[in-house]
């Protein structure tokens, strides 16, 4: 569905793009001048003659909000010479989000291009392919961190996604098909249902060095001349992830394990510490309602582990983590809520939200909450 969405979108972009045209300086020109009393005045020529175009900034287009704070953090001392667009910025979830006319052109001319590389990602293909920019610099965090990205799992109790797939039911037509047309068959079916992979790498402070250091190295690339400063903005933000990955460390050491009434974006955070967790939903998740299995599955956890904290995500209404606790023996557990970066607007942003600052938070709240 999204690729159909973005086809339409590709197109009406384009156009957009043929009649703003390139937008140069033109200088009139005085035709069929008879006469020294009709030529043009040094004067009417200056006018007509305009400014030349101040330096062209380079365009730096990223997808959510992490990525845009890492690039900011990374070009200073030269933020004069970037134009640096967040896509995501009025609150819209990566899963949910579709791209307009306005935002697939802007990707189609930006210099450089930073974009998750998951699932929810799957316009973004089309739009690299359709780029007027052909220099264009293109950073796919997923595949910056190739091995270390991660299978999405289902743990134990987790209420699984459900999905549509036609199947045929009547045995005597499936035998209709030649041998041939069932293995092409199978072979479609098993490229659309390959794994899927957990996006929210942002999540990890680990990640999130690596992929500082690679933005780090790639806005170089388009601007040489500043490299070694990049790199030492670069270095100085990663000491500070530093700081915060150990006390991350230090904080979550005894920390066995953890349980969420909401859909679960932090699994790499957890696997940096080796905690385990239970979670209502996957971090991709669409599903609002919770089963009266997995309720009662996270309700008994609660009560088992003894648990005194029921974890939710900034855009939950929390009534999952609410009848959790509710069905639980002791009632008495309290909710917290993680900030996963994934609602984060202009007006946020306005008012000096950053990664670390969030990041920084989030342990201010686990650190509460593991103490009840």
């Amino acid at each position: 569905m999204k690729k159909k969405i973005f086809a339409l979108v590709a197109a009406a972009s384009l156009m957009v793009a043929a009649l703003s045209g390139c937008g140069e300086k033109k200088v009139d020109v005085v035709s069929d001048v008879t006469s020294e009393e009709n030529a043009p005045t040094a004067d009417v020529v200056k006018e007509n003659i305009e400014e030349p175009a101040a330096e062209e900034k380079i365009s730096i287009v990223t997808t959510i909000f992490p990525e845009y704070d890492w690039v900011r953090e990374i070009i200073k001392g030269h933020e004069d010479k970037f134009d640096v667009t967040l896509l995501l910025d009025s609150g819209a979830d990566l899963h949910s989000y579709q791209p307009t006319v306005e935002d697939i052109t802007k990707v189609s001319n930006a210099d450089m291009f930073v974009y998750v590389g998951g699932e929810s990602d799957e316009w973004v293909e089309d739009a690299l392919a359709d780029a007027v920019n052909k220099d264009q610099v293109s950073v796919n965090l997923m595949e910056v961190l190739k091995d270390t990205v991660k299978e999405e799992e289902v743990v134990e109790g987790m209420q699984e996604e459900e999905h549509d797939h036609e199947h045929h039911e009547d045995g005597d037509e499936e035998h209709d098909h030649d041998e041939e047309a069932e293995e092409e068959h199978d072979h479609e079916h098993e490229h659309e249902e390959g794994p899927e992979y957990d996006e929210h790498v942002w999540l990890s402070v680990r990640c999130a060095k690596t992929l500082v250091n690679d933005l780090a190295e790639k806005i170089s690339t388009v601007d040489e001349e500043n490299r070694a400063d990049y790199e030492k903005n670069a270095a100085d933000y990663v000491a500070v992830l530093d700081e915060v990955d150990a006390e991350y460390a230090k904080t979550l050491e005894n920390t066995q394990t953890i349980l969420f009434g909401d859909r679960f974006p932090f699994r790499y955070m957890v696997d940096d510490y080796g905690i385990k967790y239970y979670a209502a939903f996957v971090g991709c998740s669409a599903e609002t309602e919770a089963s009266f299995e997995t309720i009662t599955f996270l309700a008994n956890k609660v009560d088992e582990l003894g648990l005194k904290a029921v974890f939710t995500i900034e855009s939950s209404d929390g009534s999952i983590a609410k009848t959790i606790i509710e069905n639980s023996k002791a009632k008495d557990a309290k909710i917290f809520v993680l900030d996963s970066m994934q609602s984060v607007t202009a007006a946020d942003v306005k008012d000096g939200e950053t990664y670390i600052g969030v990041v920084k938070s989030n342990l201010e709240v686990l650190k509460e909450a593991l103490a009840e």
